[in-house]
């Protein structure tokens, strides 16, 4: 169960984490549109996972190594944007959110 100061930070998070990515990281995606669909913090705070939907792309692993690749300068553009609200900027860690495409499944397998 979250505590209420997860829930702010993790929606402080996805609203900063939404905004870097379609304004400074936009050649991270390679292409595709990423969209943050969800951000789990630890009790602590000290980790983020970050769970990134992508759009327009036939090679989603490609997409979220390369973003994996650049999470220090990612880390250091959120700091930048939130060290009046956190002390310590969470570690991150990347996931692909396919929940979309299993639910576009579930629906094709439904209609057959």
């Amino acid at each position: 169960m979250e505590s209420k100061r997860q829930q702010r930070i993790n929606q402080l998070l996805q609203q900063d984490f939404s905004e870097l990515f379609q304004r400074d990281f936009v050649h991270l995606g390679l292409g595709a549109m990423i969209s943050v669909t969800k951000i789990v913090v630890t009790p602590d705070l000290s980790t983020a996972k970050v769970y990134l939907s992508l759009f327009a792309t036939k090679n989603k692993e490609a997409v979220i190594a390369n973003i994996r690749k650049h999470t220090s300068e990612i880390r250091g553009k959120l700091g930048a944007r939130i060290r009046h609200q956190l002390r310590i900027v969470p570690e991150l860690y990347f996931y692909i959110d396919d929940s979309l495409d299993y639910i576009e499944n579930i629906e094709n397998l439904l209609k057959e």
